[in-house]
């Protein structure tokens, strides 16, 4: 049997793409939402945008095909121990956007105010 081993795949334009299977994760990051927000890692995630107190847009480098995509994200931070909470967050009425996700985390625990957690994951899965 042989085994196929590239680095990377390139697109139709000479570009290098991300293989896609469908129900796969098609973006993810991981990035610190304290002060300075700052990605640590990252797959087709061109920025974050830090709106205030834990309200954050995730910004695609490769926008999604169409709005039925699902996000979750999970926080953890220095909050006392208190359970954080991650939902879609609409405040600015945009809706589901194809190039951006807004995530909101809030603290738990009898404090559901807004939190910057230390760390904060977000993975984006469509079909």
């Amino acid at each position: 049997m042989s085994t196929l081993r590239v680095n990377n795949i390139k697109d139709a334009s000479g570009g290098t793409s991300n293989l896609s299977i469908d129900g796969a994760a098609k973006a993810w990051v991981n990035f610190n939402g304290t002060g300075t927000v700052a990605i640590r890692d990252d797959l087709n995630v061109s920025s974050i945008t830090d709106n205030g107190t834990g309200q954050y847009t995730i910004n695609y480098t490769n926008a999604f095909a169409n709005t039925n995509y699902s996000v979750v994200g999970t926080a953890d931070g220095t909050h006392n121990g208190s359970i954080v909470s991650i939902g879609h967050n609409d405040n600015d009425n945009s809706g589901i956007q194809t190039a951006n996700t807004r995530m909101e985390c809030r603290g738990g625990d009898g404090d559901p105010s807004a939190k910057d957690p230390t760390l904060f994951c977000a993975i984006a899965i469509s079909s």
